[in-house]
């Protein structure tokens, strides 16, 4: 009987130890879209951005740090690829000073390395992937508009056009009007999330059979943000608290990413942006 109980008691043990193992601190990541300040007009549509080195867009910007800030950020990301591909930390931010605020509009600076300044971080990381040399281009709207063109849906494609020159002139028209912060805070409003992928997602209704731009370009959309949200995935450590600053048409990606990876935990940006 006693070999029996102590036989019953070497299978019982590891499983109760295992049931008292604590899981890991989550990972909290915070996604916030921005909008390119820097205007480098890289984009497919552009808007005109108003300088956000004066000296009253700066105290709006500083009003952004302070509310991030209050999320308690261990690390900041950054749309930039790294140099050294191993630690994935970003080249240019140990070279940082306040003064850049002064003269580089670049919303990486403006918000990602005043953020990481004010609270003392060192991890600062460049999480970009862009085409390489070699490799097929991750947005090929070429096709797409090619397409169109040849199949008599140039009219339905440049209604889109239109959809987007107008939400961009909105844009360009609100900064008269409201703070970088309230500007933020639209951008980043789960609805206007919705609608950019939903603009993403129509333009699989350009192709048919064997000959699918607008699939093509949603499946590369796709696989750029794997690779940046996978490079996250590298750096970040357990109980970490992560802000990660994109140009918004990411944000779908990168959140839907962060949502469904067991051990992260997606965090508003609306919740810490100020609301003045």
């Amino acid at each position: 009987m006693l070999k029996l109980l102590a036989a019953m008691m070497a299978l019982v043990l590891p499983t109760a130890a295992i049931a008292q193992t604590p899981e890991p601190a989550p990972i909290e990541v915070m996604v916030l879209g921005t909008y390119h300040m820097g205007n480098p007009g890289n984009d497919l549509h552009n808007a005109r951005i108003d300088p956000v080195t004066t000296p009253g867009k700066q105290v709006q910007l500083e009003a952004v740090a302070e509310g991030l800030s209050r999320f308690r950020p261990t690390a900041v990301a950054v749309e930039r690829i790294a140099r050294d591909q191993s630690t994935l930390l970003d080249h240019r931010y140990p070279d940082f000073t306040p003064a850049d605020l002064l003269t580089n509009a670049d919303e990486r600076v403006q918000i990602g390395y005043r953020l990481a300044h004010r609270l003392g971080l060192e991890r600062v990381y460049g999480i970009d992937e862009q085409d390489r040399e070699g490799q097929p281009s991750y947005f090929p709207f070429e096709a797409v508009q090619a397409w169109a063109e040849a199949n008599g849906d140039g009219g339905r494609l440049g209604a889109m056009h239109g959809e987007i020159a107008s939400m961009l002139a909105d844009l360009e028209q609100r900064q008269a009007t409201e703070t970088v912060g309230q500007l933020l805070t639209r951008i980043n409003r789960p609805e206007r999330v919705q609608w950019d992928q939903g603009f993403y997602a129509r333009l699989m209704a350009f192709g048919a059979a064997d000959d699918q731009p607008g699939a093509i370009l949603n499946a590369r959309w796709y696989a750029r943000n794997a690779q940046i949200f996978a490079r996250l995935l590298q750096v970040a450590r357990p109980g970490d608290r992560i802000v990660v600053i994109y140009g918004s048409g990411h944000n779908y990606w990168l959140r839907q990413m962060v949502e469904t990876t067991p051990g992260f935990r997606l965090v508003q940006p609306g919740d810490y942006l100020p609301e003045g």
